[in-house]
């Protein structure tokens, strides 16, 4: 009777989602605890890119993280520009210019970008695999994140200006830009910069945790959401470990790239996602 009247006012249906949810959670936990002490255990020049950067880089990675943190008190200074398609296009080319940029520094100073990145460490259904199983651990970190988030700023909590621009588009092509940008622009290019350069030279002479946390606040600050940073600091902290376990920046690409399409259909068909 006491189970029963305790019960009854969550619901059966409350009740077994609160339980897998938590049952969730205890997986996820194993999981990156166990990456964690994998990660411990090795040497700490496991990763390529951080054993090989020197002073150069350090210059460039300073460089580019002056010019990441203008931007985000620029874009919080100026809150009233609105993303559209030219503003979405600008960005896109400057994001892939700065990629490049640095790429094009790296192979005049000697560097295998690919082999550093660990691209050849695993094949893409092996990272596609791994990113599909580390991001399903990271769900009810990232989820709980977002939760406490809305009990603290409020549930009406503005969205960010590109899912905003999403769900308010009635254009075709204006959608499939945002999904090209979302799906495979932004993955590619973000882990690039922040995982496997920005992470790798502070990794290089700060530590693994300074390295992983300071990373992780840089990619949640830059963009530009308040509502959203928490979550986007769980989420950059998952890919670092992604990638800090794997050696191979194309897990971490791949789990932001799931992300990503995950919330763009959760936009495009909300009814399937409201519970």
């Amino acid at each position: 009777m006491l189970a029963a009247s305790l019960f009854a006012p969550l619901g059966v249906t409350d009740v077994f989602a609160t339980l897998f949810f938590a049952l969730w959670f205890v997986g996820g936990a194993y999981v990156y605890i166990a990456i964690i002490r994998q990660t411990r255990a090795r040497s700490p020049g496991a990763i390529d890119a951080a054993r090989t950067f020197r002073l150069p880089e350090v210059v460039i990675a300073a460089a580019l993280t002056c010019f990441l943190l203008l931007s985000i008190a620029a874009s919080f200074a100026h809150p009233s520009v609105e993303l559209g398609n030219r503003v979405l296009i600008e960005n896109i080319f400057l994001v892939l210019g700065i990629v490049l940029v640095i790429a094009a520094f790296l192979r005049l100073r000697g560097f295998d970008v690919g082999a550093l990145a660990g691209f050849s460490r695993m094949g893409w259904l092996r990272a596609l695999s791994s990113g599909i199983v580390l991001l399903l651990a990271a769900a009810p970190f990232i989820g709980s994140a977002d939760w406490i988030s809305q009990q603290v700023l409020g549930s009406g909590s503005s969205r960010q200006s590109i899912v905003e621009l999403f769900s308010a588009s009635p254009r075709i092509e204006q959608r499939v830009m945002i999904i090209f940008f979302a799906v495979a622009v932004a993955p590619a290019s973000e882990e690039f910069l922040f995982r496997f350069f920005l992470y790798g030279v502070v990794r290089r002479y700060a530590g693994r945790f300074v390295g992983l946390v300071s990373n992780a606040l840089l990619f949640a600050a830059v963009h530009t959401h308040l509502p959203s940073f928490a979550p986007l600091f769980v989420l950059g902290s998952c890919f670092t470990l992604a990638y800090e376990w794997s050696g191979s920046i194309l897990v971490p690409m791949t789990m932001h790239a799931l992300f990503n399409s995950v919330s763009l259909i959760a936009l495009a068909f909300p009814e399937l996602f409201s519970p």
